[in-house]
């Protein structure tokens, strides 16, 4: 009986002194990984049913290999939401290093439209977009890095001569 005890208040010590080191696990001293978006591919544009990819380009700042398991977005050009969902795609990327990350994304521009027009009628003035988003990173338990880019796009610039 007396063991039986002691075997418990031995157990219960090693599982309250071990869970001391599982704290270090949340929380990280590691710099978070910047996210960038490079470019916005069109693969399909019909009138009911536009595809793109969005290229990020994920930069790994820490000393460890980062694992991303997927994307979560929301883009905005001006009021209007043009597109949102999420990509879950396994990548790895070496510490201190770089890596590309495409995410093929559908949307319908047609009940928009009127509202993108009003937009692009001066094609010299521009056009605020936001991208929101999370991605999550951890090969065992997941990590949020919070995304927001903001910015200025002006149609003419799009425009070729």
């Amino acid at each position: 009986m007396i063991t039986r005890r002691i075997a418990l208040c031995l157990l219960t010590a090693a599982l309250f002194l071990g869970l001391g080191g599982c704290a270090s696990w949340f929380s990280s001293d590691e710099p978070e990984p910047e996210v960038h978006l490079t470019r916005v591919e069109v693969v399909r544009a019909k009138l009911l049913e536009q595809r793109f990819v969005l290229h990020f380009r994920i930069d790994n700042r820490s000393e460890s290999e980062l694992t991303v398991r997927g994307l979560e977005y929301r883009i905005h050009l001006g009021d209007i939401l043009l597109a949102d969902g999420e990509h879950e795609h396994w990548i790895t990327i070496g510490p201190k290093a770089s890596r590309s990350y495409k995410v093929p994304i559908r949307t319908n521009l047609w009940p928009k439209v009127r509202d993108l027009v009003k937009q692009l009628k001066n094609a010299e003035q521009g056009i605020p977009y936001r991208l929101e988003g999370e991605m999550e990173t951890g090969l065992f338990i997941a990590h949020y890095v919070h995304l927001t880019r903001n910015g200025v796009i002006i149609p003419a610039d799009l425009i070729p001569e």
